[in-house]
């Protein structure tokens, strides 16, 4: 199928990285893998913090968008077969799904879509009430978050259908670097000055003044109940909440050895050259990092939610523990020093990644919903129109 992408959240070749932007990307490399044409239909970008004014300045742009996309794309040598939207929610609604979709006549899909309903008739109105709009419109949702499911279900037409997607990524380049972990480990102790016999913990992540920051603050805490002298901590990520995740690391006692921003290209080395990888995941949908790190062989130790679970099994491939109990998370990681226990998450977590997280078996799993969707969209149309409001 020729499928038109759209983020409205953040475009998939935006330049500042993130777990959206990767996220984005990997839908389309599956989508492509599975032999569709992926054309990137719009950068527009409909994020908002809640100002009100700019939401319906938005709504206005994305509008008369929708109106050129129409007139572009009705167009045999350029028309989608679909519309694939990834990523909705009331700060970032798509105004131009729904509409492209509409009138050309084709199957509207979406892909992790969220509802907070306590968001009605505040600041995100309006934003609230687009996203609501797009999924009265789906043909399709496809969720990688269990805990989007309950707020999105009473917005859709009866019978429109629900389909889970485990979060994924391309693992081969964690396989591939396994191979050359001793090397890429003499290297970044030399860049570092880290002790190449000590077990190394490992986190990336941003550094915002948000959830990642209570992440970073807890994570220094749950550390400063573990013997110093016991690890070596590397931290991937920068952002404009460095200087306090600096702080707290500080004022907490821990010794790390700040990476700053890490290319994904490189993400492979370090994490194999890595023993653990250790976030609190505090807030945290579900975390591509988490699934990365499973792909290079890494037992992981996390503050649970339902989406971490999702991609971290507690006891097989890593522990959870309750989010925000830093002394659980200290208990936690101090147990997984121990290199025989790591050794076994460690292969677990490989055979999790290659099985539920990896970009092949998304594929396989995408394409099969887009089939359906599209046949049940197409058989539709040719009902009565008595008959499909039965439907």
């Amino acid at each position: 199928m020729r499928i038109a992408f759209h983020a409205p959240m953040k475009a998939p070749d935006d330049p500042v990285p993130s777990g959206d932007r990767l996220v984005a990307r990997n839908l389309m490399a599956a989508l492509r893998l599975a032999g569709h044409e992926v054309a990137l239909a719009s950068r527009f970008r409909s994020y908002d913090r809640g100002d009100r004014e700019r939401q319906e300045r938005l709504a206005g742009l994305g509008q008369g968008l929708a109106a050129r996309l129409v007139r572009r794309l009705d167009d045999p040598a350029l028309r989608p077969d679909l519309w694939f939207t990834y990523h909705l929610y009331h700060k970032a609604p798509d105004h131009l799904g729904p509409a492209v979709s509409t009138a050309l006549g084709i199957p509207y899909v979406v892909a992790e879509a969220s509802v907070a309903d306590k968001q009605r008739g505040g600041c995100f109105d309006a934003g609230y009430r687009a996203s609501v709009a797009a999924l009265a419109r789906a043909d399709l949702v496809v969720t990688l978050n269990p805990n989007d499911a309950a707020g999105v279900a009473p917005h859709l037409k009866p019978g429109v259908p629900m389909r889970e997607l485990s979060p994924f990524i391309d693992a081969a380049p964690f396989l591939t670097a396994r191979k050359g972990r001793e090397e890429s480990r003499r290297d970044i102790a030399a860049r570092f000055g880290l002790d190449a016999e000590k077990p190394w913990l490992v986190t990336a992540a941003m550094m915002r003044a948000d959830q990642k920051l209570a992440s970073y603050r807890l994570l220094a805490e749950s550390l400063s109940l573990i013997e110093p002298d016991g690890f070596e901590l590397l931290l991937a990520g920068t952002g404009p909440a460095e200087p306090q995740v600096r702080a707290a690391f500080a004022e907490s006692g821990v010794k790390a050895a700040f990476l700053g921003a890490v290319a994904s290209e490189a993400m492979p080395a370090l994490f194999v050259a890595a023993d653990l990888y250790v976030w609190p995941a505090v807030k945290e949908a579900f975390g591509m990092a988490l699934i990365e790190a499973g792909a290079a062989g890494l037992p992981v130790v996390a503050g649970t939610s339902p989406g971490v679970a999702g991609v971290v099994s507690g006891g097989e491939t890593g522990l959870l523990v309750p989010q925000r109990d830093a002394a659980a998370f200290a208990e936690a990681v101090r147990s997984l020093l121990d290199p025989a226990k790591r050794a076994e998450y460690g292969k677990a977590a490989r055979r999790r990644a290659m099985a539920r997280h990896d970009v092949g078996a998304a594929a396989e799993r995408l394409d099969a919903m887009l089939a359906e969707t599209r046949c049940r969209f197409d058989a539709a149309a040719f009902m009565p129109s008595n008959m499909q409001r039965a439907v």
